[in-house]
C-alpha cells in the first residue's frame, strides 16, 4: 500500500512482521522526504516510526485511547490514520496541525503541545472508563526527557497506586528531549538500560526455586533484578515493569504490547529507540539541530542558513548580551528549563558551562530555584519560552514576585510564533503577568533598545522584572555590548503629530514608523508595558483618537491597562480603540498572514487609525 493511501490503521493487523517492517523503511522515507521540503520535528518522529506502528498493529485506535506526550512523535500515528496525503501542508496556515488535533481525526483523543501532560490525560480517561464503556485500553507513549517532570511523576504515583485500573505507559527512552536528558531519573534509566541478564529472570527463577515456594517467585524475582539492576524504581511505584526493549524491532514490540494489553495492573513498557534514526545528520545529533527544522537537503544533510546576511535569531543576539554580562559578574547564572538549543544558548553553554542551569522539564522547579539563588544575591537570568512560562504561574506570583527578589525572565517566543500554531503562540504572558505585584514587564522595538532594556533588568532594577523579545531574525548588532546604557521604566515618542495618537510596541514600531513618518500621527513606544508612563499618557490629547495596538491578548493587555489608567486620571479620549487579538486560539500559520487575518497587519492598522480620525 502506499502510504498516501492509507486511510486508517485496521490494515496493520493483516500484515506479517516481515510486512510491517517495510512499512516502517516507507514511512521513514516519506517522512525525511516530506520534512525536508516543510519543516517540522524530524528527529523525534525518526525515533518512534516502529513504536507507533506496532501501538497501531496490536491496539484498537479510535476505541483503544492512543495518548501521545505532545506531538513531536504522533506523525508516524497522522500517517496510518489517513493524514499522509495532507503531509504538504505541514505547519502552514490553514495545513495539518504539527501537534495532535481533535478535529483533524477521531483518533486524537487528546491535544498537547507541552509535554508531560500524557499520564494525567489517561489518569483522566481511565476514571471515565469506570462510567463510560465506550473506552478501551488507555495506553500512553511518554519520553523519559518528559518523564522528568512534576506533572508526570505526580499522575505516574496516582496511577501506580490504584491495582483495578490498567495503565499502559510506554516509556520511549532515547536518552534526550531536546537535548540531552538531566537530573537524577535519568542517572536511574541509564542503569536500567546497563543492566544484563534481567529479562528472562523469572524463566530462570522457576528452575532454581523448589516448587512449594514457587508462589514467592515474583518476590525473588524483584529483588534479583534490583540487586543487578541496582534498583527497582518503577516496581516500586506499583508498576509490573517490561524492559527495557529494543524499540525498534518489531517482533520484540509486538509481544509485549500483547502481554501488556491482556495484564490487569499497571504497566510501564520501557523501550529503547534513536532519536533520529534512518537519517545519518539526525542519528549524530546531539544537540537537538535536528529536533525542530526548516526546509533542508536531503542527500546533503545541510539547512539553509534561514537569517540573511548580517542577521541573527534574537534569541542567539540575547545570548550574546547574557554571555558579555557573564564576563563582567562572576555571580550571574542563566537557568532553562530544557531549552539551551531551543533558545540557542550554546555560546554561554560554552564560555560559562558551570554558569548554565537546565533543570530539565521542570519550568516550575527553574522559577522557584531562580527565587532561592536570588535570595541569596546571585544574579539570575531565566531563559523561556512565553508559552512554557505559563506552566509556572504560581511560582512567579508564589514565590518570584511576593519575595520580590531580583531575578530577570528572558521570555522568548514573545507574539506570534508560526508553524507551532495554539499551543505556542506567545499572547498571554502580558495579562497573565501584569496584575501581579512587584511584577515590571517590558519590550524592545529593535536589539538596540532590548540591550539596553536588559541591561537595565540586571544592574539597575531590584525586583523581578520580564523582558520579552519574539521568534524573528534582527540585524547583528555590531556595537560594544558592554557599552550598552540602561533604559529605565518610560516610553518614547517615535513621530510627531497632533491628528490622532497610536501607542504600541516591539516590532510593531519599526513597522508603524514607515508610514507614519511625515504624518500627523503621534506614534509613543510603550517599551515598558508595566508600569505605564503616567506622564506621558497625561500628555496625549483627550480632543483626538488614542489607538493602542499589540500583538498580545486583548483581556488583561496594555490596551484595557491604559484605558483603566486613563479613566482614573480623569482624562479618557473622546475617541478611543483597542487593536488587539480577541478572545480566541490563535492558529498556525506565518506573522504576516495571522496578523492580517486578526486585523492587525499595518493596513489593517491605518485603515482603522484613518477611520478613527474621520469620527473626529
Amino acid at each position: 500500500m502506499k502510504i498516501e493511501h492509507i486511510e486508517n490503521p485496521e490494515f496493520l493487523k493483516q500484515l506479517s512482521v516481515d510486512e510491517l517492517g517495510a512499512l516502517c523503511r516507507d514511512i521513514r522515507t516519506f517522512l525525511i522526504g516530506s520534512i525536508a521540503k516543510t519543516g517540522g520535528h524530524l528527529s523525534s518522529n525518526l525515533g518512534a516510526v516502529e513504536l507507533t506502528v506496532a501501538m497501531h498493529t496490536v491496539f484498537d485506535s479510535p476505541k483503544d485511547q492512543l495518548i501521545f506526550d505532545v506531538g513531536h512523535q504522533a506523525y508516524t500515528h497522522k500517517i496510518l490514520t489517513g493524514r499522509a496525503t495532507q503531509f504538504p501542508t505541514l505547519r502552514q496556515t490553514d495545513g495539518l496541525s504539527g501537534f495532535l488535533k481533535r478535529s483533524e481525526s477521531d483518533h486524537d483523543v487528546f491535544e498537547a503541545g507541552h509535554s508531560s501532560t500524557s499520564l494525567a490525560a489517561g489518569a483522566g480517561m481511565l476514571q471515565a472508563k469506570t462510567v463510560n464503556n465506550q473506552i478501551g485500553h488507555v495506553v500512553m507513549l511518554i519520553g523519559d526527557g518528559a518523564l522528568t517532570s512534576g506533572a508526570a511523576l505526580e499522575a505516574m504515583n496516582f496511577m501506580g497506586h490504584d491495582d483495578s485500573k490498567h495503565p499502559i505507559i510506554i516509556l520511549n527512552d532515547n536518552d534526550m528531549s531536546i537535548g540531552p536528558n538531566v537530573g537524577y531519573l535519568s542517572k536511574v534509566l541509564s542503569k536500567i538500560r546497563l543492566r544484563r541478564g534481567v529479562r528472562g529472570i523469572r524463566s530462570k527463577t522457576l528452575k532454581i526455586i523448589p516448587r512449594p515456594l514457587r508462589s514467592i517467585t515474583y518476590s525473588v524475582e524483584k529483588r534479583i533484578k534490583g540487586f543487578i539492576a541496582g534498583q527497582s524504581y518503577f516496581e516500586d511505584m506499583g508498576y509490573d515493569y517490561y524492559g527495557p526493549l529494543d524499540g525498534h524491532d518489531l517482533r520484540t514490540l509486538l509481544k509485549a504490547f500483547n502481554v501488556a494489553k491482556q495484564t490487569s495492573k499497571p504497566c510501564i513498557i520501557h523501550v529503547r529507540t534513536q532519536k533520529g534514526r534512518g537519517y545519518a545528520p539526525s542519528e549524530a545529533d546531539q544537540t537537538g539541530q535536528w529536533h525542530g527544522v526548516g526546509s533542508f537537503e536531503v542527500e546533503a544533510g545541510t539547512m539553509p542558513h534561514a537569517p540573511e546576511d548580517h542577521q541573527e535569531s534574537y534569541s542567539r543576539a540575547v545570548t550574546r548580551f547574557l554571555t558579555a554580562h557573564a564576563a563582567e559578574h562572576p555571580d550571574f547564572f542563566v537557568i532553562t528549563p530544557a531549552m539551551i538549543s531551543g533558545s540557542e544558548l550554546e555560546q554561554f553553554a560554552t564560555s560559562y558551562p558551570k554558569r548554565l542551569i537546565d533543570v530539565g522539564i521542570a519550568e516550575q522547579t527553574a522559577l522557584t530555584m531562580a527565587t532561592g539563588m536570588a535570595l541569596k544575591g546571585v544574579g539570575v537570568f531565566v531563559s523561556i519560552y512565553s508559552t512554557f512560562l505559563q506552566r509556572a504561574y504560581d511560582q512567579v506570583l508564589h514565590d518570584l514576585a511576593r519575595h520580590n527578589v531580583h531575578v530577570v525572565l528572558g521570555i522568548d517566543r514573545a507574539g506570534l510564533v508560526g508553524g507551532d500554531g495554539e499551543t505556542h503562540q506567545g499572547v498571554f504572558d502580558i495579562p497573565m503577568l501584569s496584575h501581579i505585584p512587584n511584577m515590571t514587564i517590558a519590550h524592545g522595538k529593535d536589539i538596540k533598545e532590548l540591550y539596553g532594556l536588559l541591561r537595565y533588568a540586571m544592574t539597575v532594577h531590584r525586583g523581578p522584572m520580564a523582558v520579552r523579545y519574539p521568534k524573528e531574525t534582527t540585524p547583528i548588532y555590531t556595537e560594544a555590548i558592554e557599552a550598552v546604557e540602561p533604559i529605565g521604566p518610560s516610553w518614547e515618542t517615535v513621530t510627531w503629530g497632533q491628528s490622532a495618537t497610536v501607542v504600541t510596541f516591539g516590532s510593531l514600531i519599526g513597522e508603524l514608523t514607515e508610514v507614519l513618518n511625515g504624518s500627523d500621527v503621534r506614534l509613543i513606544n510603550a517599551r515598558y508595558i508595566k508600569p505605564l508612563d503616567i506622564e506621558m499618557l497625561k500628555s496625549i490629547p483627550t480632543d483626538k483618537p488614542l489607538l493602542v495596538v499589540e500583538e498580545s491578548q486583548r483581556q488583561g493587555g496594555l490596551g484595557q491597562q491604559i484605558l483603566a489608567t486613563l479613566a482614573t486620571l480623569n482624562r479618557l479620549p473622546k475617541v478611543f480603540d483597542h487593536m488587539a487579538f480577541d478572545d480566541v486560539f490563535i492558529a498556525q500559520g506565518d506573522r504576516q498572514t495571522m496578523l492580517k487575518r486578526h486585523g492587525l497587519d499595518v493596513m489593517s492598522i491605518m485603515q482603522r487609525l484613518e477611520s478613527l480620525r474621520h469620527a473626529t
